[in-house]
C-alpha cells in the first residue's frame, strides 16, 4: 500500500477515494460520511450519535473551521493538507473508563504513523502525538451519557499531515510539526486517505482487544511509546502549576505522578510540560 503521493496527485478524502479501502466490519463504507466544510467533525458526530448513528460511524472533513482540543483550545487545520475526522464508538464501559479510549486512540495513531514510515512518534499524556518534541496530532474524546450509562464516545482526531512549517500560524511554528516534514527523506507528501484507513484498522484491533482483555494491554503499549514518563514535568492543574515526576498510568488511564511533598497521586485532568 503506497503511502506517499506522486507529484501532482490530488489527495482526496471523498467516499470514492476512501470507501474501497475500508475492508473491516466496524468501519464500513456505509458508515463513512465526508463533508467539504464543517465547524467541527466532533460536533457533527456527536449530533449523529445522539440521533442513533451506529458504532463505526466516521465523519471526515476537507475543511474544519472550529476544530477543538482540550479545555476549549482551538485546533489549527490547513484545508487539503491536514486530516480532521471523528468516529463513534459505543462501548459497554463505565464513565470513568472513557479516558482509556483516548489512550487507545493514541496507540492506534502512533502505530499508523509508524506504518507510514514516519519515525520517532511518541505519546504525551493524555492526548498528544509528538515528533521530536513537537505536536503532530491531537485527540479529543467526548462522552454521551444517559444517567450513568455510556451511550457513545466520539473520538476526534486532528493530524498535521502535509503542512509545511511556513503554513502554520506564527505562534505554532516552534511547537508544531507535520508528518511529512518529520520524515528523514525530507518533505514528501503523504496520503491522508491511507493514513485514515490505517488508523481505523489499528483502532479496530485495539478496541476489540480492550473489550476482550481489558485496559492492561493498551496501557502497556501506550507506556512503551510514551514521552516524559520517569522524567520531571510541570503539571498544570486546576489550582495551579506543580513540578513532579511522571511515574505511571493507573488502571483507568489516569496519570500517576510523584510530588516531593504530596507523594504519589493521580492526575485526572491536566497538561504536562517538560522541565
Amino acid at each position: 500500500m503506497s503511502v506517499t503521493l506522486e507529484i501532482g496527485a490530488v489527495d482526496r478524502l471523498t467516499p470514492e477515494e476512501v470507501t474501497s479501502l475500508l475492508t473491516g466490519t466496524l468501519f464500513r463504507s456505509d458508515r463513512y460520511h465526508h463533508r467539504v466544510r464543517v465547524d467541527s467533525t466532533s460536533r457533527v458526530a456527536m449530533a449523529m450519535a445522539r440521533d442513533g448513528a451506529p458504532e463505526g460511524t466516521v465523519v471526515v472533513a476537507d475543511q474544519q473551521t472550529q476544530g477543538r482540543g482540550r479545555v476549549d483550545r482551538s485546533w489549527y487545520h490547513h484545508p487539503d493538507k491536514n486530516l480532521a475526522f471523528s468516529c463513534i464508538l459505543r462501548p459497554a464501559i463505565a464513565p470513568m473508563q472513557a479516558a482509556q479510549l483516548t489512550l487507545l486512540a493514541g496507540v492506534a495513531l502512533a502505530e499508523s504513523v509508524a506504518a507510514l514510515g514516519v519515525e520517532g512518534a511518541t505519546l504525551k499524556w493524555p492526548n498528544d502525538l509528538l515528533i521530536s518534541g513537537r505536536k503532530a496530532a491531537g485527540i479529543l474524546s467526548e462522552m454521551i451519557l444517559q444517567g450513568q450509562q455510556v451511550m457513545a464516545v466520539v473520538i476526534g482526531v486532528g493530524v498535521n499531515v502535509n503542512t509545511d512549517l511556513s503554513d502554520f500560524p506564527t505562534e505554532l511554528r516552534q511547537t508544531a510539526i507535520s508528518l511529512s516534514h518529520a520524515q528523514s527523506s525530507g518533505l514528501v507528501p503523504l496520503s491522508r486517505s491511507r493514513l485514515l484507513v490505517s488508523f481505523l484498522d489499528y483502532l479496530t484491533d485495539w478496541y476489540r482487544r480492550l473489550l476482550a482483555q481489558g485496559f492492561e494491554p493498551v496501557r502497556q503499549r501506550w507506556l512503551a511509546m510514551a514521552s516524559l514518563m520517569g522524567q520531571p514535568v510541570r503539571v498544570m492543574l486546576d489550582h495551579g502549576l506543580i513540578t513532579a515526576v511522571a511515574v505511571d498510568l493507573d488502571r483507568d488511564g489516569f496519570l500517576l505522578i510523584n510530588h516531593p511533598d504530596r507523594g504519589l497521586f493521580r492526575v485526572v485532568s491536566g497538561d504536562l510540560i517538560a522541565v
